[in-house]
């Protein structure tokens, strides 16, 4: 089978598409045949060396968390699914950037029925990150909400959940992208120089909780803004988190197939907007790691085997 391979730390170019041999399911495990499967911007740190210390690779390396697929293979102890069913789930193994993947059964969910396979593919890093990111800063009707990189991947799913709290949401992004926020019930507001000013005209002077999804200096911002330490989270400023006492739920904190499964029932229902920047061919992958790469991407970009 093909799958993604990288044998040392480095720029897109250590990406490549290797023949492999085909994974065989455990017990309780489905040998997965991949339709779609979403790329992440922490996969690139990971890839560079960058967060070495924190998530060490092991080489050669394969890459991706997301997956949405056919099962063709299950384990003899597998329990809740069979040959044939349509899922979408999650490794932690970094493998799901591949034609087949092998993934515990408690990790899979049923796909929805009108779930397209790219958002199905794409859900489970954005969507279980915007799940834990809004509920740390636990927004009710009456707050002001804001949230950086609010139309990128995690962005773009924080602003809706946030929405559906009953709150008011502040969403920066750029030009481009206001149309698509304020579709969605989101004010927007343009980053960079002056954005502490235009937040505090859009939110009337009061700012209860904000949404860091992309880093750059905004805990420092929201703190600026005169929002508590603990209604601030961050995916990105670790640092700046740990001095103010900012919160930093991300991923891991709502990684589990029960949150998946209800953030599939919401997009498949419509009540959850999953937006698809772009889908690539596995052979592809270095393109879609350069476009994801270039920023100021509106949703999700996909791998589809």
């Amino acid at each position: 089978m093909k799958a993604v391979r990288f044998h040392g730390y480095g720029g897109i170019g250590v990406l490549r598409v290797e023949e492999v041999e085909r994974p065989v399911p455990g017990p309780a495990q489905a040998l997965v045949e991949v339709r779609a499967a979403g790329i992440q911007p922490g996969e690139t740190h990971i890839r560079s060396g960058d967060l070495h210390e924190r998530w060490p690779a092991a080489f050669p390396s394969g890459q991706g968390s997301d997956l949405a697929g056919v099962i063709v293979e299950a384990g003899a102890e597998m329990r809740g699914f069979a040959v044939g069913d349509e899922v979408l789930g999650f490794t932690h193994r970094r493998a799901s950037h591949a034609e087949f993947v092998v993934v515990d059964d408690v990790n899979l969910v049923a796909r929805p029925k009108g779930l397209p396979w790219d958002v199905a593919g794409s859900l489970y890093v954005a969507g279980t990150t915007a799940y834990a990111m809004v509920f740390a800063v636990d927004p009710a009707p009456g707050d002001t909400v804001v949230v950086s990189g609010a139309a990128g991947g995690v962005g773009s799913l924080a602003v809706q959940l946030a929405r559906r709290r009953g709150a008011t949401v502040i969403g920066l992004a750029s030009e481009p992208n206001h149309a698509w926020l304020k579709e969605h019930g989101v004010i927007p507001v343009a980053y960079g120089e002056g954005a502490a000013e235009r937040i505090r005209q859009a939110a009337d002077g009061n700012v209860d909780a904000f949404i860091d999804t992309f880093g750059n200096g905004y805990v420092r911002l929201a703190i600026e803004l005169g929002v508590r330490p603990e209604r601030i989270n961050t995916i990105r400023d670790w640092q700046a988190a740990a001095e103010v006492g900012a919160r930093t739920y991300g991923e891991g904190a709502a990684a589990c197939a029960v949150v998946l499964g209800e953030l599939a029932r919401l997009a498949a229902r419509g009540e959850l907007e999953v937006p698809i920047a772009r889908t690539y061919p596995l052979d592809q992958v270095q393109d879609a790691y350069r476009e994801l790469e270039r920023g100021h991407t509106h949703g999700k970009i996909v791998l589809c085997p």
